[in-house]
């Protein structure tokens, strides 16, 4: 894990309410952070996925993990470092939202 996935971790999601999986195996990608209850993948992204070629491919990612029925929210390194109760609000406001929706199916 990087540093910011680290913090993340340590600081809000190992202890939130709902559980929360690090570096889970979905398919052909392994996710940074996966909540199961809420179909939901957490990505915290450096640098390298701001390239043509990461953007392209995180694009790809994200629409076969939609297929999939699963969420993707994405955090840049920045947003971790600069944002973090940002950050852990958004994470918190899609969980119970994707909780609710996944319930009602």
């Amino acid at each position: 894990m990087t540093e910011e996935e680290r913090h993340l971790w340590y600081a809000f999601l190992k202890e939130y309410p709902v559980q929360f999986k690090r570096q889970k195996p979905i398919n052909i990608f392994i996710a940074d952070f996966y909540c199961p209850q809420a179909k939901l993948v957490v990505e915290v992204d450096g640098s390298q996925h701001y390239s043509d070629q990461g953007l392209a491919y995180d694009t790809e990612r994200t629409a076969i993990l939609n297929g999939l029925g699963i969420e993707v929210l994405r955090f840049s390194n920045y947003d971790v470092n600069n944002s973090f109760d940002s950050v852990c609000e958004m994470i918190d406001l899609t969980v119970k939202k994707r909780i609710e929706t996944v319930s009602e199916r």
